[in-house]
């Protein structure tokens, strides 16, 4: 697949880290800010963190990658031969609504049209566009240059076609972008993200355990696991039986903690989890697996002792 050339479309932080990862990509990027100046100063910031990238064995001839970036001064010019187009502005209804509405009526009729907006879904500034069934969601993870979840979330107008493109697109620039298969608010990150910090502070706020041992609890605890298994692996691998096994031992328990409907774990909603995830691992597979997760453990507790602590 040709890397198309790329405009992005507000020079802060997150655009910034956008056009790192399409330029170490090979894309050719253009990158506009509305500020008087922003998009030149952003060079200096993109080209120094391709570098920074580059010695950690993230980024491959930085300084031809930092090339293929130009700031320009006005939206067209960004859009000038751009067959994919990432919007980055603030965080405002009316703002997505007005700048949507330029990029739909400047961009080439067959340009991907995507918002990095981590609240707002596309359909309340898209609808009235001429172009909506090329426009998205595609929510990154701050920053998106070093995590690679990206969540691609279409209106229900948006063409199939387009998220194939899409998710091909962000796959060949060495991120990791997931489907969100219908609208939801928060997406699938924060909504996560948000459960687990109302608990964090409902556990501390009522004397149980103080913030940074909760922290503790996290990056020497859970988060060990979770930074390359997902919740649906990790209990896979917590039962003989797998995740229907794993269900059954402890889902009341779950369903106690958490407040959620005990019928999740169990009947017909645990078959529609069952028939998404796949088949149940025999026995010998999960103790595969369980060797694989112990080695990956060991490397990733090795690597956070090997480095410095954090000041």
């Amino acid at each position: 697949m040709t890397a198309p050339d790329v405009a992005i479309i507000g020079a802060g932080l997150i655009g910034r880290a956008w056009s790192m990862v399409f330029a170490r990509a090979g894309h050719n990027v253009a990158i506009y800010d509305n500020a008087p100046g922003a998009s030149t100063k952003a060079l200096d910031l993109i080209r120094d963190g391709l570098e920074e990238l580059a010695k950690h064995g993230l980024a491959q001839d930085p300084k031809s990658a930092a090339a293929r970036v130009r700031a320009v001064t006005t939206v067209a010019e960004a859009l000038e031969g751009a067959g994919f187009v990432q919007e980055n502005s603030p965080e405002k209804l009316e703002i997505k609504q007005a700048v949507f509405a330029e990029l739909d009526r400047l961009a080439a009729p067959d340009a991907i049209i995507v918002s990095s907006t981590s609240t707002i879904v596309a359909s309340r500034y898209t609808e009235n566009l001429k172009g909506r069934h090329r426009c998205l969601v595609a929510h990154p993870v701050n920053p998106p240059h070093l995590v690679p979840i990206v969540e691609l979330v279409g209106a229900p107008w948006t063409s199939p076609e387009v998220m194939t493109r899409a998710k091909a697109i962000y796959e060949g620039a060495g991120q990791v972008p997931i489907v969100v298969r219908k609208e939801v608010d928060g997406f699938i990150l924060n909504r996560l993200q948000a459960v687990l910090l109302s608990e964090a502070f409902r556990l501390v706020e009522d004397g149980y355990v103080s913030p940074q041992d909760l922290d503790k609890t996290i990056k020497d605890g859970l988060g060990l696991r979770w930074a390359f298994m997902g919740p649906f692996e990790t209990i896979e691998l917590n039962a003989p039986g797998g995740i229907p096994d794993y269900c059954e031992r402890y889902g009341a328990s779950l369903s106690r903690l958490s407040g959620a409907d005990p019928s999740i774990y169990s009947g017909e909603k645990l078959k529609r989890v069952l028939g998404g995830w796949g088949a149940t691992p025999s026995p010998a597979q999960i103790a595969t697996k369980m060797e694989w997760r112990d080695g990956r453990l060991a490397a990733l507790v090795a690597h956070k002792k090997s480095q410095p602590k954090a000041s």
